[in-house]
């Protein structure tokens, strides 16, 4: 009797994200030191953010500001009346040995983000809502420094940075709606879009201004219990993110069908080994003993205020790729690549409101110009190119009077120059070449000097009329015009 060959049990990973977003005011949370980044250490500290005794916090009202901007960008709900509470946990860093921040009355509550994975060869998007439970205010800690050299441990003692402590935090909280690394990555980098958008940070992960901790699960598809969570730390890039995360996903279902039991624990990222190791057992939320903030009076957001703050909300990245694609005709790829930057959506519109193609505009901005950026390793807004005068190149290309080849060419010169496209062709004389006498006297040059390639393509080699085109471009300089000039070879090789 034969055996049943068991089923292979399919296993859903079920993703939460915790990010701490720190913002750019000038001054920390509660107190007016410096928020620079560059600073010496323990050079920006008070006794405020250092935790004396007797000394009071005041908040910063560009925190709460950014904080209420952030919530609407997510389409939360601004809680009218939130309050500040005291986190009770003992760090070396942190020298009040607890922390401020929200716990069950947070400013924002009750959000959504959409995420959008494009495939970049169809160029068509998938979309999809992630949900977000909360958002709130908080302090920053220190940093430790590791120095010295041991050979088990790698360092003999720590060093104790204070300049960070008090930085202004967002923590915003996914609900788990994201199923793989993928999503999650990209749910992290359209909310570092929103934040530069917003102008509240320069979410940028090596320097720490946005830190992500994940939290991941599996189960059984089809059950609707989750799985143990284990959350991941340590991960400064959104390719580090999505790798963690499919290897965690991995790492738990080979424990599950090996029968072994999934600890809720803190793991971090090892990037040279690319694997998540232990490092912790998980607190709760009961182990940090969160009580109101008492040094703090509640946070009131009047209307007034809240409608001040939306106003100050330009659109933002989602809106403007579903804008880009209904209104102007561009493939969700392209939509997708413009506005990752505020500044290169901006110069593109611009270019697109001064008369041009956006299609052909947007070629021009996705490739050649962003290629010049990222060789030379500029902003778009420090290219001498000016919005207007690309309009002006792109027009030249369709009305015939330049070839494409010849705005190739120049477009280095605009870049680092600037000054007027078509004042610049002018001065080169490189007008297109359309005045079909002067071009059929240039191909009959051309074939007569090589009857070897027209017996070719007389015998049925249809391919090697690009040789004879390469040919008059190459006697042009590239200006002559490129459609009249297949008409004309065609015509003189049927002869």
């Amino acid at each position: 009797m034969a055996t049943a060959t068991p089923v292979k049990t399919e296993y859903e990973a079920i993703i939460g994200l915790e990010i701490h977003c720190q913002l750019n005011t000038k001054s920390k949370i509660f107190c007016t030191c410096s928020t620079n980044f560059d600073s010496p250490p323990n050079t920006n500290i008070c006794p405020v953010c250092m935790g004396y005794p007797g000394v009071l916090p005041v908040l910063n009202e560009e925190v709460l500001a950014s904080a209420v901007k952030l919530g609407l960008a997510i389409n939360g709900q601004i809680t009218p009346h939130s309050k500040f509470d005291r986190k009770q946990y003992f760090y070396p860093d942190l020298p009040k040995n607890y922390q401020i921040s929200q716990y069950d009355l947070p400013i924002v509550q009750h959000g959504s983000l959409e995420i959008e994975l494009v495939d970049k060869k169809t160029g068509q998007a998938t979309r999809k809502t992630i949900g977000i439970t909360r958002l709130h205010m908080e302090e920053d800690a220190g940093k430790l420094v590791h120095a010295g050299s041991d050979r088990l441990s790698g360092s003999t003692h720590s060093l104790v940075d204070f300049n960070r402590t008090g930085v202004p935090l967002l923590e915003i909280v996914s609900e788990p709606d994201l199923r793989s690394g993928q999503e999650a990555a990209e749910y992290a980098q359209e909310l570092r879009r929103l934040v530069r958008y917003l102008g509240i940070s320069d979410g940028n992960m090596q320097e720490g201004s946005l830190r992500c901790d994940v939290n991941v699960s599996v189960r059984p598809v089809g059950e609707k219990k989750f799985g143990t969570k284990v959350e991941i730390k340590n991960m400064n890039s959104f390719s580090a993110i999505q790798k963690a995360i499919d290897y965690e996903i991995e790492r738990q279902i080979s424990a599950l069908e090996n029968g072994e039991t999934i600890v809720q624990e803190t793991r971090l990222w090892e990037e040279n080994g690319q694997r998540t190791v232990s490092m912790r057992s998980k607190e709760g939320s009961s182990d940090y003993r969160y009580f109101p903030e008492p040094d703090l009076p509640p946070i009131e957001v009047s209307a007034e205020q809240l409608e001040k703050w939306r106003a100050e909300i330009p659109e933002l990245p989602a809106q403007k790729r579903h804008r880009y694609e209904s209104e102007l005709g561009l493939s969700a790829y392209d939509a997708r690549v413009l506005t990752d930057d505020r500044n290169v959506a901006e110069y593109f519109e611009a270019a697109v409101a001064a008369g041009a193609n956006p299609k052909l505009v947007a070629n021009w901005v996705t490739q050649d110009i962003a290629a010049y950026l990222n060789n030379n390793k500029l902003s778009i807004g420090e290219i001498a190119l000016k919005p207007e005068i690309l309009a002006e190149l792109v027009n030249l290309i369709e009305k015939g009077t330049i070839s494409n080849k010849i705005a190739k060419d120049i477009l280095p010169e605009l870049l680092a120059k600037g000054g007027s496209a078509k004042d610049l062709v002018e001065k080169k004389g490189l007008t297109t070449l359309s005045d079909p006498a002067k071009l059929e006297k240039i191909i009959d040059e051309i074939i007569a000097a090589n009857p070897k390639e027209v017996e070719k393509f007389r015998s049925g080699k249809g391919n090697i009329k690009g040789f004879f085109v390469g040919q008059v471009m190459k006697k042009t300089s590239g200006r002559a015009d490129p459609k009249l000039t297949n008409q004309l070879i065609d015509k003189k090789l049927q002869e």
